[in-house]
Order: structure tokens, then C-alpha cells, then sequence
């Protein structure tokens, strides 16, 4: 079988889409997991990985003075467009933007570009596989840079494994680390919720997948809460001819999943389980 990649995203965070992912990365078999979203993942508190390996993520530059060489002449002070040198000459480092001209006119060549550790990222064990994931500094940037790392160590993880599937939990949004999330995927699963907003931000998510000539499938959350915008979004869906592949109904028992830290396959039982067993045979179809 060649290897699968489905990702699964939404318009907005909260719509219930890392709680999916944990239940297809309990009934995919032979799988790498990957949490895609790096600017607040959650996927590791449903499979409680172990951490086998941890790597610092380095990306943008600051600037740093060596006081040593430094003359005190001030042309830096006056040039930085963003008053990240003090007049100690001290580099702020959350305020310098990492443009280097500072390097560029100081005459004594006391500035020096240094990279930035903007996070981490790590290859785990959880009782269903692997787990690819990360972290992401605070207020660092280039989420999507740290999201095409950590999907290209999954590949490397999944081609050693020989795995069959890669299940992506993406982050929320049509931003840059959505972007990069959807890149070479096979399918991208939205959920979203029934409501105005919520068919509004599954909307433009699924334009930002069609960009990328991505399939994708819709599954809506808690439909049972507003039936008349349920058949509001299986109407659109029908008009746009994507397919709509589960309806999850409202269950408190999701949330007592949740904090058991256990996935809604292993602790739920009933209409919402077997509607979620549906939804990840119509992927696999």
C-alpha cells in the first residue's frame, strides 16, 4: 500500500478536531502520528507519549554585541528601526526583527548575527505508535517552518516503519502552519460546527485546500445542537459536491474522555463511537 497522508483541520480552534484525530489515530493501524499544531498542541494529552528523542528548533537571527570590540559609538542605537539596542548596548532580543543592519554599519564590527532556538520538537511512543510533535517558543515565530520539520521527520519515520498512513492533527485557521500542514496531503478531513460562523470558517478552509488541490471531507460536530444549520451545511456541501462523512452528535461523555486523557474510541460507547468508526472507513475508502 503507498503511503497515505490525511490531515484534519478547521476553520477555527474548538470545533472538537483534535478530539478526531485522537479517534482515527486509535482505529488507524499501522500509523505515524503527527501534531501539527505546534502553536498550542493538545494531541499528546489524548495518547500520553513517552519522549525518545528531543531536538532544538532553531530559526531566525538576533543580533548580539560583543562588548569587547564594541566602541560604545552609538551608529547602531540610531539606525535600529526598532529600538531593540538599549543604550547599554544590549540587544533586546524580542524586540530585534533580525533584518542585520546593525552588522552592516557598525565600524568596528562588534555585531554578529546568532540563530535562535524558537523551540522544540520531539519523536514519541503512545500505546497506538508513533508521535511526531512539537513545541513552539513563546511569541517565536515561523510556526510553519517547525511544521514542515516535524512532517518531514514523520515521512522518515513512516518509510522506516513502513507505515501505511501519516494522521496529521493540523492546526486551526488558513495561516501559514495550515498551509504547510496541507501541502502533499492526500485528503484533508474539516470539521467544523453547525453554525454560521462555523460553516463560514469551514468555508474558507476549504478554499485554502482547494489551492492546493487537496480533497477534502467535511465532518460536523455537536450537529444535534442546530439542525436547521446541520441541513444548512449538508445543503452546501451537496451544491460544492464534497463529501459529508459524519455527523457527531453532542455527548458529554466526549469531555469525560478528555480529561481521562483517553481517546472517544477507548472510552465512549454508543451512536458517537460507531459514528466515528464510519468516518474513518469512508476515509480509508
Amino acid at each position: 500500500m503507498t503511503l497515505k497522508q490525511v490531515v484534519v483541520i478547521s476553520g477555527k480552534g474548538g470545533t472538537g478536531k483534535t478530539v478526531v484525530t485522537g479517534a482515527l489515530a486509535a482505529l488507524a493501524k499501522n500509523k505515524i502520528m503527527v501534531d501539527c499544531d505546534v502553536d498550542a498542541a493538545d494531541l499528546h494529552l489524548l495518547l500520553q507519549p513517552v519522549i525518545k528523542e528531543s531536538h532544538e528548533f532553531k530559526s531566525g537571527k538576533t543580533a548580539v554585541i560583543d562588548k569587547k570590540l564594541c566602541t560604545e559609538c552609538g551608529k547602531c542605537i540610531s539606525a535600529c528601526r526598532f529600538n531593540a539596542i538599549k543604550p547599554d548596548f544590549v540587544v533586546e532580543s524580542f524586540s530585534c526583527e533580525g533584518c542585520s543592519f546593525c552588522t552592516r554599519i557598525c565600524p568596528a564590527e562588534a555585531i554578529r548575527m546568532q540563530e535562535n532556538i524558537a523551540g522544540e520538537w520531539f519523536v514519541s511512543d503512545t500505546r497506538y505508535g508513533t508521535l511526531v510533535h512539537a513545541k513552539l517558543g513563546i511569541a517565536e515565530e515561523n510556526s510553519g517552518k517547525l511544521v514542515a520539520k516535524i512532517r518531514q521527520v514523520a515521512k522518515e519515520q513512516a518509510t522506516a516503519q513502513k507505515a501505511d498512513y501519516i494522521i496529521i492533527d493540523g492546526p486551526p485557521g488558513i495561516g501559514c502552519p495550515v498551509i504547510s500542514s496541507l501541502t502533499g496531503v492526500d485528503l484533508a478531513v474539516i470539521v467544523t460546527e453547525p453554525t454560521l460562523s462555523g460553516l463560514h470558517d469551514a468555508q474558507r478552509v476549504i478554499e485554502t485546500a482547494s489551492h492546493f488541490k487537496v480533497a477534502v471531507m467535511l465532518v460536523v460536530n455537536k450537529y444535534d445542537l442546530n439542525s436547521e444549520m446541520t441541513l444548512n451545511i449538508e445543503v452546501f456541501c451537496k451544491e460544492q459536491g464534497i463529501p459529508l462523512i459524519g455527523r457527531i452528535p453532542f455527548d458529554k461523555e466526549i469531555v469525560n474522555s478528555m480529561v481521562a486523557g483517553k481517546t472517544i474510541i477507548e472510552y465512549v460507547k454508543g451512536k458517537t463511537k460507531e459514528e466515528l468508526v464510519s468516518i474513518w472507513e469512508q476515509i480509508k475508502q
